[in-house]
């Protein structure tokens, strides 16, 4: 089964460093990544464009746009985005949001990978620790219930190998996640991509020009591929290989 390429990336509403917003900024870079799935945080579109924009979307990088905004701003709505070229079985959003904090959300997908089905999900969770520990047990909680590999995509805004992610962790590998933010120089590894253990990922960050001037985040790439090494031979990860899969963080 061939690997996947998959990418998250907070756009910063598509205002870049330089004040100015530019969606053809984040287009081209889009493009040059060329990830067959890639999660976009902090979308943002003027109000009555969202449809023209995800045509837009479609049309120019060849795949598919789902958007679930967490917020209709006076602008327009604000939220997050998938844009995939593997087919879509399913589409649907888990509802983040903790008491009073600013609204949040997870898409969560039924993609169809090489024939085989696999579900994914992208998000932007929230500023408190305190928020972001419920977050976590809330989508831990979800993808435990899942029946398919799971890759988890988003800005966690949790900059520590740990933290608040105790949760995902005990379901998904944290891995070795290099820096994102923010983009001129990055020091902190707010941005991840989580795999459940019958996957490994191999993880980089995208350093172009165009990335550092377009947004306040660096793009994190991430090639995944099935792990063989802890799957059993009817195909399902064992229970001790998918722990020690998860303690080993499934590769860089």
């Amino acid at each position: 089964m061939s690997a996947l390429v998959v990418a998250t990336w907070n756009i910063h509403g598509a205002v870049g460093l330089d004040g100015r917003h530019s969606l053809e900024r984040i287009v081209r870079m889009l493009a040059r990544l060329d990830a067959d799935v890639v999660a976009l945080q902090e979308f943002a579109v003027s109000r009555g464009r969202l449809a023209a924009a995800c045509a837009e979307l479609e049309d120019r990088l060849g795949r598919r746009a789902i958007v679930h905004p967490t917020l209709d701003t006076p602008f327009g709505p604000f939220g997050n985005a998938v844009l995939t070229r593997l087919p879509v079985r399913e589409a649907s959003c888990l509802d983040l949001r903790v008491g009073s904090r600013e609204p949040r959300n997870a898409i969560e997908l039924r993609l169809d990978w090489n024939g085989a089905p696999m579900r994914l999900f992208a998000t932007h969770l929230g500023l408190s620790s305190a928020e972001r520990r419920a977050q976590s047990e809330r989508l831990a909680q979800r993808i435990a219930g899942v029946d398919t590999p799971a890759i988890l995509l988003g800005d966690l805004n949790e900059p520590r190998r740990r933290g608040s992610l105790a949760a995902l962790e005990a379901q998904m590998a944290l891995g070795s996640s290099p820096a994102t933010f923010p983009s001129p120089c990055p020091v902190l590894r707010l941005d991840r991509i989580l795999v459940t253990a019958s996957l490994r990922a191999s993880r980089h960050v995208r350093r172009d020009v165009l990335a550092r001037i377009a947004s306040d985040h660096l793009p994190l790439v991430a090639i995944v591929e099935h792990d063989d090494r802890v799957m059993d031979s009817d195909g399902s990860a064992s229970e001790a290989d998918a722990a020690e899969s998860r303690r080993r963080g499934h590769g860089p």
